[in-house]
């Protein structure tokens, strides 16, 4: 088995966010990705801050992307602390949403970052914290 360092298995927890994201692999991020309860914030897309279990989240985003053809999350410029058995991370992202079936443009893109918050339990990283930071958004918002 190969070592890794702290640095490459938080990065290691964030990809699979947005690759396990995009992929819609959903029990994947519940098991590999989330603490069992997250404080999560997307309030500037327009939602709450609150504690969320991770199955809630999952629920939510599958919800959101009923419909969608195609889901790409970009992600990078990972800032990380580790402070002991926590780290926080920065990072920027996009995430392009595609609907072949839109007829007022086929794609829509939101820029932001995030700020993340990871435990070490049990030897492995957790995000126990997810806030989204929305820059803009472009594209047919609403892929009608």
């Amino acid at each position: 088995m190969e070592e890794y360092t702290l640095r490459e298995q938080i990065t290691e927890v964030i990809n699979k966010l947005f690759v396990y994201t995009d992929l819609q692999k959903w029990d994947d991020l519940q098991t590999e990705v989330f603490t069992e309860t997250v404080e999560f914030d997307m309030s500037t897309m327009g939602g709450e801050k609150s504690d969320k279990s991770s199955k809630s989240i999952c629920d939510g985003w599958k919800i959101g992307f009923k419909g969608l053809d195609a889901v790409n999350h970009l992600a990078g410029n990972y800032l990380i602390t580790v402070l002991g058995e926590g780290a926080e991370v920065f990072a920027y992202a996009t995430a392009t949403h595609f609907k072949a079936s839109a007829t007022k443009g086929k794609t829509r893109e939101f820029t932001g970052s995030y700020d993340l918050h990871l435990i070490r339990t049990q030897g492995k990283w957790k995000i126990d914290k997810f806030r989204y930071n929305l820059k803009y958004a472009t594209g047919n918002l609403e892929l009608e």
